[in-house]
Formats: C-alpha cells, structure tokens, sequence
C-alpha cells in the first residue's frame, strides 16, 4: 500500500491584543444580548414553573426572541442548564429523607 502524504491543517492562532473600542463595544452588546435572554427566560420560568418542562419552554422563548446565532448558544446553554438542575433537584430530595447525621 502506498504512503499518501498527508496535510496537515493549520490551526488559526487566537488573536490577543489591546483592547479596542470597537472590541469593547462588541463585548457589550453580546453582554446586553445574553442580559436580555436571561430576562426572558427568568420571566418564562416564573409563569411555568422552574421544573423540566418550564426550563424547556424559557429555553425555546429565549431562543426565539434572540434570533440568530446569538438564540442558538442561549437556547442551548439554557437547555443545559435546565436538565442539570433538575437533576440536581431530583438528587438532593432522594437524599433528604431525615435520618442523615449532622456535623
């Protein structure tokens, strides 16, 4: 069998430098942007509950309202975080059964 020669990709380097206005005021808006996806979802929450399925829907109206690329990471971390804390919810009442000692 012969030996094919194989390419290697170049990975892009970050790039780190002094911070520009224009750099700044990108940060911002993703900050605003994230601020403003929180808010819905904080709010969808506190209408269905802060269970799996009111997680679920914060999650898709966050998303929705947040369009692009932007809704997609909120949604998706949103999602995350939801599964996450209900099943750190469901593992802290399986534990809680009163006969635990204390320190």
């Amino acid at each position: 069998m012969p030996n094919k020669k194989r390419r290697l990709e170049k990975v892009p380097e970050p790039k780190i430098g002094m911070p520009t206005m224009g750099g700044v005021q990108s940060s911002l808006m993703d900050y605003a942007v994230g601020l403003g996806g929180g808010i819905i979802y904080a709010l969808s929450q506190a209408l269905t509950g802060s269970g799996l399925i009111g997680g679920l829907i914060g999650a898709g109206l966050a998303g929705a309202i947040v369009r692009g690329s932007r809704g997609t990471a909120i949604a998706t971390i949103l999602g995350f975080q939801s599964i996450v804390g209900t099943i750190g919810q469901a593992s802290a009442v399986s534990n809680s059964n009163g006969n635990e000692e204390v320190m």
